[in-house]
């Protein structure tokens, strides 16, 4: 056990099952960008997976896809466990999938917990429509606690206390010297706008999945992609759900048998599993399940697995 602990802080994706220890890939010491798992969680309240938040670090420069409940907290472990790039102070920009609650309740955190302590710059969020929305009844709610932070005596950072929305729905949503981020739509159930992210950096192509069922769009904006982080479900796990559930998942979501199919097709170099539902099957088992369809390396990941 000590010894796994001692391999997770050194930052290796590693998960406790020890199957999976020989297996996981080493990050290159010359890699200029890191994909660091913040939350791997659902909204099942899981005290080892914190909501879904996914930490692309790009020269030392965080650039977040959601905020699930811990965010700010699991980065500031991930910058204890040797990611540096994700000080809380640092983080400022953050792309959003769609507005679940799982995947968007920590965003009052990321906006203030950083400002309160030093964040100098105003937190941009980038999301489909109605995240203006969103940002705008935030500021609405914490107004007296921005006047007593700002005008109580606490001292001054002027522009951290700021929240920034930009609504997007497809292509190029943000572009700097380190990425390029391509928004790609995708169909979650009834969610009229749900969102993946593709992000080009000098040495990797990563994709992010956010919640949804297969997606040819997802294969498209992969081929042949460095990581693919993708959400999944065990299908044994479905296959013993009371059929309204089983109708709901099947709407909204990918089993571990459907993504082993788009993997084929996507063809990355790793999959990462996130926002992973088990319904009482093991973890090995699910990768077992995802591998059935698809030969290529598979990760299923936790909190503060670095790929």
């Amino acid at each position: 056990m000590l010894r796994t602990l001692r391999i997770i802080l050194l930052g290796l994706a590693l998960p406790a099952a020890a199957a999976r220890a020989e297996t996981t890939p080493r990050i290159p010491a010359s890699a200029i960008t890191q994909v660091v798992m913040l939350g791997t969680g659902t909204p099942n309240a899981d005290p080892e997976r914190s909501g879904p938040a996914v930490a692309v670090v790009v020269r030392g420069v965080p650039y977040l896809v959601d905020c699930g409940p811990g965010v700010v907290r699991r980065a500031a472990a991930a910058q204890q466990a040797g990611t540096p790039g994700l000080a809380v102070s640092g983080l400022s920009r953050v792309f959003v999938t769609h507005l679940h609650s799982d995947h968007t309740a920590g965003l009052a955190d990321l906006w203030l917990t950083p400002w309160v302590l030093e964040r100098r710059v105003p937190l941009e969020v980038w999301g489909p429509p109605g995240i203006g929305s969103m940002t705008r009844n935030l500021a609405a709610a914490y107004r007296e606690d921005l006047e007593m932070r700002r005008d109580g005596g606490e001292p001054s950072n002027p522009g951290g206390w700021r929240l920034v929305p930009h609504e997007v729905r497809t292509g190029v949503v943000y572009r700097d010297s380190n990425v390029t981020v391509t928004a790609f739509p995708v169909h979650h159930g009834k969610w009229k706008h749900a969102l993946g992210y593709r992000f080009d950096t000098p040495d990797r192509r990563i994709v992010v999945s956010g919640d949804c069922v297969p997606s040819p769009e997802v294969v498209r904006q992969c081929d042949g992609c460095d990581i693919l982080v993708h959400e999944v479900y065990s299908q044994s796990g479905f296959e013993r759900r009371p059929p309204e559930w089983q109708r709901y998942h099947s709407a909204y979501h990918t089993s571990s048998r459907q993504l082993g199919a788009l993997a084929t097709e996507a063809r990355p170099k790793l999959l990462v599993l996130y926002h992973q539902l088990f319904w009482g099957t093991p973890e090995p088992e699910l990768v077992r399940e995802v591998e059935a369809g698809f030969t290529g390396h598979v990760v299923s990941a936790h909190d503060l697995d670095r790929f």
